[in-house]
């Protein structure tokens, strides 16, 4: 099929580009049914004239229906766009530029959605499929304690995982790190909750505070519940974390003008596992937490970063410069072709 759509393309690069374009209208038409044709042809970024001209031919042949609430995909539309996720995914050849880009990074293996997350929500929806994915093939038969991060982009992953996971496994989700002072529903230890729910396994949870000094960490930790937690986090044999941009992750913790400003002036880009680093790997500013440190992970046998998004494209360059080389990234269209674009890949 490769080999077809390499002589299609040489005699027909029109043909292609227009099976790229319908195949996105369908796509986004799926993602937020009912939706009108104003409100689609500016997402889509083009002019209503054309949009229309396309919608008339999908109304044609059946493929969308169309009402006061707006368009939406008929059975055949949904039938027909199943078909072209195979297609067009040969057609952007995600295998290959998944392969160039895990060779740059330096890491195992990345696996590519379609689309930019930072602009739809379903393709976080996508990348957490994946990684639903991703776990039914890594985790052995029997124990499995999986520590996780948290963050927004966890968050949503965290409603993808299937009750399929915990066949013939116990698996129990941890939080990698202490971290009660974010907010609630990005939590690490509310998302722990989250995919223990929808994988059919259990939970614990570590009530360390985000901001608590060292002084009072030390007497927590000789807390058996504390203890018994971290031993777990210790012990896990899969961590699943995010990659945050440093500014962003700067102003969600609340850090003070002064610890912005230093992070300003070192040039800060990311941020993971309370690491702040610049766009070459160096540690610029840390901040103390109790849990899993970033040199833990090369004692992990499975670690999964997930993060998405062009915005985040440096950042993600930037921590996999210090991450394990068992990481498996799991990321979406945009920022893999904004990394393979700045680094003339």
């Amino acid at each position: 099929m490769d080999n077809d759509l390499g002589w299609i393309e040489s005699i027909a690069p029109d043909f292609l580009r227009t099976v790229q374009q319908r195949y996105h209208i369908l796509q986004s038409v799926l993602w937020m049914q009912p939706i009108g044709r104003r409100t689609l042809a500016s997402e889509l970024d083009i002019s209503e004239r054309v949009l229309r001209r396309e919608t008339d031919l999908f109304k044609t042949s059946g493929l969308i229906s169309s009402s006061k609430s707006g368009m939406m995909l008929t059975p055949k539309g949904s039938e027909v766009i199943a078909q072209l996720d195979i297609v067009v995914g040969k057609l952007k050849n995600n295998s290959v530029a998944a392969e160039r880009l895990a060779s740059f990074l330096g890491i195992e293996r990345v696996i590519i959605v379609p689309g930019d997350s930072n602009h739809h929500q379903k393709i976080l929806e996508l990348m957490g499929q994946e990684l639903n994915q991703l776990l039914t093939q890594v985790l052995p038969v029997g124990n499995s304690t999986i520590a996780v991060m948290g963050g927004t982009t966890m968050a949503a992953v965290a409603q993808a995982l299937s009750p399929q996971l915990s066949k013939n496994r116990d698996l129990l989700f941890v939080p990698a790190r202490g971290g009660l002072g974010e907010q609630f529903s990005i939590q690490a230890n509310t998302i722990c909750a989250e995919m223990a729910y929808h994988s059919g396994g259990r939970y614990r949870v570590l009530y360390i505070p985000e901001d608590i000094s060292a002084q009072s960490v030390s007497p927590l930790l000789k807390e058996p519940v504390v203890k018994t937690v971290l031993d777990l986090i210790n012990q896990s044999n899969v961590v699943i974390h995010s990659i945050g941009r440093a500014a962003t992750m700067a102003n969600r913790r609340n850090m003070s003008a002064s610890e912005k400003k230093l992070l300003t002036q070192k040039q800060a880009v990311s941020e993971a596992f309370g690491v702040f680093l610049d766009a070459k790997g160096k540690v610029v500013y840390k901040i103390p937490k109790v849990g899993l440190q970033v040199s833990d992970l090369t004692n992990v046998s499975h670690v999964i970063a997930i993060a998405g998004g062009a915005i985040k494209a440096t950042a993600i360059c930037s921590y996999m410069k210090i991450a394990p080389h068992q990481t498996v990234l799991i990321t979406d269209e945009a920022a893999s072709e904004a990394i393979l674009r700045d680094n003339d890949l």
